[in-house]
């Protein structure tokens, strides 16, 4: 056998078996359609790239129409972005799809806590609480730790509890907003 011609069919073999290789993973072995988008679009969110997680988190919803994560996931983008409108449509979207989905109404919470609408954030909230306590706990070492944050956020509870007291007080004595702590809330995920 002439190996000249060998080895460039065994390159081209080797070539084709990677490919296929690599559309199997991407494609055949997605549980659920759309969640390689969602991953991605997790990864633009945390980046910041907001632009590139809306493409990604709609490209999932266009292989999924009901995908909770990237119905989730567009939410947040919008409201990091300050869309609330959209963000809002989105959450309620997410809620539909899955009501006992205890991340989609903290993250509701912190949008109309954002919005002024402090009431339907703070039912929101409670609502969270009890779906799923392990939302009391608010971001782990871990996660500090990998984004250099020194001291603990505060959790959906903590925030209840102080909007809970603060509309128990007269419209006058409120304070609802404190920018430099209500910045350090974080938005929850879905984990996969």
């Amino acid at each position: 056998m002439n190996q000249s011609v060998s080895r460039p069919m065994v390159a081209l073999l080797l070539v084709i078996g990677v490919a296929a290789f690599v559309f199997y993973w991407r494609v055949g072995t997605e549980k659920v359609p759309g969640n390689y988008n969602v991953t991605k679009g997790n990864y633009r969110l945390e980046d910041g790239q907001y632009d590139e997680a809306i493409k990604e988190f709609t490209t999932a919803i266009s292989h999924n129409s009901e995908h909770v994560s990237a119905h989730l996931g567009l939410a947040i983008t919008y409201m990091q972005m300050g869309r609330d409108n959209e963000a809002l449509e989105e959450f309620n979207t997410t809620i539909t799809l899955d009501p006992n989905l205890a991340a989609a109404f903290a993250d509701r919470g912190i949008l109309y806590d954002r919005m002024g609408r402090y009431e339907e954030a703070l039912a929101d909230y409670k609502k969270s609480i009890a779906l799923d306590p392990e939302v009391l706990e608010g971001p782990g070492f871990l996660w500090r730790f990998m984004r250099n944050i020194d001291k603990k956020p505060p959790t959906i509870a903590d925030r209840a509890r102080y909007l809970e007291e603060e509309l128990q007080k007269p419209a006058d004595k409120r304070t609802l907003q404190v920018p430099e702590i209500d910045e350090e809330q974080r938005m929850y995920k879905l984990k996969k």
